[in-house]
Formats: C-alpha cells, structure tokens, sequence
C-alpha cells in the first residue's frame, strides 16, 4: 500500500505529526499526575486514504477511528487483507440502526450508542456476525441538543434517557458495557465539558463498576480531556493534517 519501508514525504509528515501529539499526551498526563499509559491514542482517518492507516500502525497508532460505515468497511478490508498490522477499529460517527449488520463485522469498538433501539440492533447484529461481545461505549449529550447526538442526562423513561440506554447496553449478552464517550460543545468551556463529564461517570460507575472508560478529547482539547480523566482520545488533523475536502 506504500513504498517499501514507508520511505516516503508523507510517512515523514506523520512520523513528525504523531511525535508531536504523543508529546502533548505525555506533558498532559504529568500535568494531571497521570500515567500515559492509560490513555489510548486513537487516529481519526476520516476521508484520509487506506494508506495513511497503514502508516500510522508503522508508527505505533493501532488504534483508528472512524465515522462513516461505508469507508471504514472499505479500509477495514484492505487492511485486513494486507495482513501487516492489528488494527483495533473504533465507529465513531453517528451509527443508524441499518448500519448495524455491516458495522458489527470490522469494528471492535462502538462510541455513539446514545438510545436504546440502537443498542437493541446492535446486540441483535453482533449476536448474527460476531463471535465475541462488541465494546461499546454510550455517547452523552453535554448541552440537551438532540439533533447533535448522545443520550440524555435525564431520569425519564424516553429511549434516549442515559439511565434507559445503559441498562440496555448492559443487558445485551453480546455487547459489553464499557463507559461514556462525548464532544465538548464548541460554544462550552472544555474544562468546564469534561469536568461534568467525569462526574457523571462516576456516577454511572456506582451502578456499572465496569464502565471504566472516557471517551472525550480531541486535535483541540486532549490537554482538558485528559485532566478531567479521558481514556481514549479521538485526534484527526493534529496527526494527519489538514482533512481533505469531502467529493
């Protein structure tokens, strides 16, 4: 998929870019008095080639995001396919329930559970095409707004309450609780985002022990992320550069 090696412009370019981000993510982690270690780097290939994959698992980025199923399908198999890396695949765009089936079969993580028919569909597609329980994660929404996604902090019966979506996750045998992802609203404070976060995954975690992981941080804000306890961080631009123009 690319030159022999990675001896190329291009690998050079994310050779800089991610020694640049692993630096920001080691600073961040003693600033918070935390161990790198337990943050997961996750690289957002989003409308970026098959090849800069490739490239990134050559320099240790096994860890790839993606939003949108028709191209994550797409790399998932040609990278299967050249049989060189392990990539642990994370969906996290925006998931329809139609989707399910197709994402079950390459994805090892699920962030953007955020109601419960999609976790239903979910189990139900995982229980037909996979032989071990997928990892999800339940997406949050930080200001209410529905039409941006993620369950709602709320203790109604609504199939987009939180309450009402973790205990599906939890109950599905074929998916596997593992914790809380969100986006910082752009006109919100990324401290003041991720610091509610946290606190509602601790509480979450009174009842769900297990759901250990945050997902939250990004090309702008992994510094705030990660002191308010982020896990896994979803960086695209600051590795990859600038995203190409969607055709």
């Amino acid at each position: 998929m690319i030159p022999p090696g990675g001896a190329d412009l291009r690998t050079a370019e994310l050779a800089a870019n991610v020694a640049g981000v692993r630096s920001r993510l080691a600073a961040a982690c003693a600033a918070a008095n935390r161990d790198p270690g337990e943050v997961t780097l996750i690289g957002v290939t989003k409308t970026y080639p098959t090849e800069d994959v490739v490239r990134l698992a050559a320099l240790g980025v096994t860890d790839i995001g993606e939003n949108r199923d028709q191209e994550a399908s797409t790399k998932a198999a040609a990278v299967a396919s050249a049989g060189e890396f392990e990539i642990t695949w994370h969906f996290i765009g925006r998931l329809q329930r139609n989707k399910c089936r197709s994402v079950v079969r390459y994805a090892d993580v699920v962030h953007s559970v955020d109601n419960v028919p999609l976790a239903l569909a979910l189990s139900e597609a995982a229980s037909r095409y996979r032989t071990t329980p997928l990892d999800v994660l339940v997406q949050v929404s930080l200001d209410g707004d529905l039409a941006r996604g993620g369950a709602i902090v709320e203790t109604g019966q609504s199939d987009r309450a939180l309450k009402q979506v973790l205990a599906a996750v939890e109950a599905a045998p074929d998916l596997r609780l593992r914790g809380l992802m969100a986006v910082a609203p752009l006109e919100c404070c990324p401290d003041d985002a991720f610091c509610g976060l946290h606190s509602l995954l601790c509480r979450v975690r009174d009842d769900y022990p297990h759901a250990t992981w945050l997902s939250a941080g990004m090309s702008g804000d992994v510094e705030s992320a990660i002191a308010h306890g982020s896990t896994h961080v979803r960086v695209g631009h600051a590795m990859l550069g600038k995203r190409p123009l969607l055709r």
